[in-house]
């Protein structure tokens, strides 16, 4: 049962491949039963196969008149299975012995691209994320170059992460596929996802599919968490970090009949340790808790094509930053405000408290004609409650989000199981009520949309996904949003591709850049016509080209990717930051787009050892109210290098695993302080930035290991982050100048023990 279900999950809903015959292909030389990529598997004297995934699921189109099916895979004995029915298949390959001298093994990957999908998709595994601490699912890109990962500013501390050079809300972040992270959390929203809940990560660039809506425009990020029917009846993380940090995470799982399954997640984040190493008297990174609930169901009837989950969740986070002490230098203008803090000077202290409250219950329920098993149907729902109370200083921002969301999918072919078809109706609904100082805004947005979806999957050479998406909104209006993705294979173990796309999207400027609270900038909105804050929605067209070639070197695999894609913004909400003294919100007044090249190489070239080394060049233009100007503190160019070592895993344990990380940034365009005084004037760029990470995992059994790493082992610092930190009252107090590290050097040790 539990087999048949892996199936399912794969993609939404058990939305795709329900015509297919679905399997799995197991390596034989594995001793904890690990799925074996790349294997071969085609049908007797046809030319039609697929390639298994990185779990060793495949795919492949099925008719009752095909009776055989061929395995092979390079160093293992080819296997044909005699079919008679559309039944899912899992076989184990063994390694050939045709030399007694020859010792095969294989080792699945932890991160790979996928060769047969008509998007350029990166497939992250659970052993991808355990090659850093991942304390939350803002961190769980560390070690992907697909992905930038940024501090925003010097007193929250939140990562902010980007793809193709554009900032998070240009990009579509989904759970399940369900979208998440947007509104009211974009500014958070990734550190209340805890990386132990996660099982894999699919991360595709270009604009995604339209059955998710029509937001993305960089690409899409999609999160599957652990399920209980596959996830371990207890697993429990222990970390802490010497910054003072210490987490808690649990999971609970039961099969409470043979159909139902239920999961009970924990999470629990506790930072209370005082840390200034530059003597700014702020915080280096802030102080905080969180407690974090998730009970997930599952429910599982093969026999009548059914399959649902069905979550509850419930988090609180809060968030303390600041002053620990006044400096000897203060002259501000402050004093009786009510966030002041508990200083005895006349001078108050310049704190900062975030604290979110959120609620979330979604479902997908879906089901499969169990006469016709290419027919499928799935329903998605989603509600949420954000509610954030917050100041920085003297700036007060609150905002309250109730969202709800629904998507219903049909799912069928035409003609034959080539030619495949999704088409449904969606539902959004967001309310945000908005407290900024002594303003507030409120407003409704609500969106029915309707879309259809052709995928034609030839898997010799040719993959073809064509969308296309109608909607009507209450601020957007109505508008029209298609979507293509094209997958070429000329030539063995290679992939064209190339996608275009629209996306558009609400821009909440507030929520989006929070740390504009945290300086003495004046927020000034300059357009009033739109029906967003006076401001016109986003909108973006994205196009893209990628090659993906495999190849075996001195007998061992790799590959090498080249990607470019570029965005270009038909409107904008342009975040102007070029006035030192505001910033300024307003409609795009000429041309803003984002060039972004990506070469990616991937190489094992010693049993256990695999390499990935990554250069990615940035465009991005903006014409600002004073001129075309490069994107700020955003760097050209970056060099990206991981290298990853496992030994054997013996019966009884006995496995190392060492990876590290090395990162170098270029310089980066400051924002234009032309206009502060000359003490607070910056330099036009930024220093390069050179960072490396390292992680040491000893597995002493299959139920327990210990890990062990550093972040930042070079102590790279920006010493002085906070322009006019001595005056937090006055003006010319800015936290946003940050192009690196704050804290320096950042070790960390944890335990992870589990029970199937």
């Amino acid at each position: 049962m539990r087999n048949w279900w892996y199936a399912m999950i794969l993609l939404p809903f058990v939305a795709m491949g329900q015509d297919q015959l679905e399997g799995r292909i197991l390596d034989g030389v594995s001793t904890s039963g690990e799925g074996l990529l790349g294997a071969n598997v085609v049908w007797l004297d046809t030319q039609i196969g697929a390639v298994t995934d990185i779990d060793g699921n495949f795919n492949i189109p099925y008719d009752p008149a095909y009776s055989q099916l061929v395995i092979s895979y390079v160093g293992y004995v080819t296997d044909t299975l005699a079919v008679a029915q559309n039944k899912r298949i899992e076989h184990t390959l063994t390694a050939s012995a045709d030399l007694d001298e020859v010792t095969v093994s294989a080792r699945k990957k932890a991160s790979a691209r996928s060769f047969l999908k008509a998007e350029n998709v990166i497939l992250v595994s659970s052993d991808e994320l355990l090659k850093a601490a991942c304390c939350n699912l803002s961190e769980s890109f560390e070690t992907n170059p697909s992905i930038d990962v940024n501090f925003a500013n010097a007193v929250t501390g939140t990562r902010q992460i980007k793809m193709l050079g554009l900032e998070s809300p240009n990009i579509l972040i989904t759970t399940e596929n369900i979208p998440s992270i947007r509104g009211a959390s974009q500014a958070y929203g990734l550190s209340f996802i805890p990386g132990t809940w996660v099982e894999s990560i699919q991360i595709t660039k270009g604009a995604g599919s339209v059955v998710n809506g029509f937001e993305s425009i960089a690409g899409q990020i999609n999160a599957e968490l652990q399920k209980p029917s596959k996830d371990f009846s207890f697993y429990q993380n222990l970390y802490a970090n010497n910054g003072g940090r210490r987490e808690l995470n649990t999971h609970l799982n039961t099969k409470v009949s043979d159909k139902w399954d239920t999961g009970f997640y924990l999470h629990g984040d506790l930072r209370d340790t005082h840390h200034d190493r530059n003597d700014d008297t702020f915080l280096d990174m802030p102080q905080g808790k969180q407690v974090n609930v998730l009970n997930r169901w599952q429910y599982t009837n093969p026999e009548k094509g059914l399959v649902s989950f069905f979550n509850i969740r419930y988090m609180d986070d809060f968030k303390e930053s600041g002053q620990i002490h006044a400096s000897d230098s203060d002259e501000g203008d402050g004093g009786g405000h009510g966030h002041g803090g508990g200083d005895s000077s006349s001078q108050p202290l310049w704190r900062s408290e975030i604290e979110t409250r959120r609620f979330d219950v979604s479902s997908k329920l879906g089901w499969v004609n169990p006469e016709i098993p290419y027919q499928s149907l799935g329903v998605q729902t989603a509600f949420s409650l954000h509610d954030q109370d917050s100041f920085f200083g003297l700036n007060e921002y609150d905002i309250t989000h109730m969202s709800f969301y629904g998507n219903l999918v049909y799912n069928s072919i035409i003609s034959d199981s080539r030619h495949k078809v999704k088409t449904g109706v969606s539902f959004t609904y967001d309310d945000y009520d908005e407290d900024v100082n002594d303003r507030t805004y409120e407003r409704t947005e609500n969106s029915v949309g309707a879309f259809f979806e052709y995928s034609y999957d030839n898997l010799d050479a040719l993959t073809l996904t064509a969308g296309v998406r109608v909607d009507n909104h209450n601020r957007l209006g109505f508008f029209v949003t298609p979507r293509l993705h094209v997958r070429y294979a000329p030539w063995e173990k290679s992939a064209f591709r190339f996608s275009v796309g629209s996306g558009r999207r609400s821009a909440n400027i507030f929520t989006e850049n929070q740390q504009l609270f945290s300086s003495s900038r004046n927020i000034n909105i300059l357009d009033t016509g739109g029906k967003i804050y006076g401001l016109d929605p986003e909108v973006a067209w994205n196009y893209g080209i990628s090659y993906l070639q495999g190849f075996n070197l001195f007998g061992r695999k790799g590959d090498v990717t080249f990607d470019f894609y570029r965005t270009d913004f038909q409107n904008q909400v342009v975040v102007d930051w070029e006035n030192p003294q505001n910033v300024r919100f307003y409609n795009l007044r000429g041309e803003s787009y984002a060039n972004s090249f990506q070469l990616e190489f991937n190489y094992n070239p010693f049993e256990g050892i695999d390499l990935r080394m990554a250069y990615k060049h940035y465009d991005i233009q903006t014409d600002y109210l004073s001129g075309k100007l490069e994107r700020p503190l955003t760097p050209k160019n970056r060099v990206f290098a991981n290298a990853g070592y496992e030994t054997g895993l013996g019966e009884n344990g006995g496995q190392w695993k060492f990876d590290a990380t090395f990162n170098w940034l270029d310089s980066q365009r400051y924002p234009s302080t032309a206009t502060s005084p000359v003490f607070f004037q910056l330099p036009e760029r930024t220093p390069t930035v050179t960072t490396l990470n390292a992680q040491v995992t000893k597995v002493f059994s299959p139920r327990f290991e210990v890990y062990l790493g550093g972040e930042n082992i070079t102590d790279v610092r920006q010493d002085q982050p906070i322009v006019n930190y001595e005056n937090p009252f006055a003006t010319n107090f800015d936290t946003t100048f940050v192009y690196g590290p704050i804290f320096g050097s950042m070790y960390y040790a944890g335990l992870r023990y589990k029970i199937e």
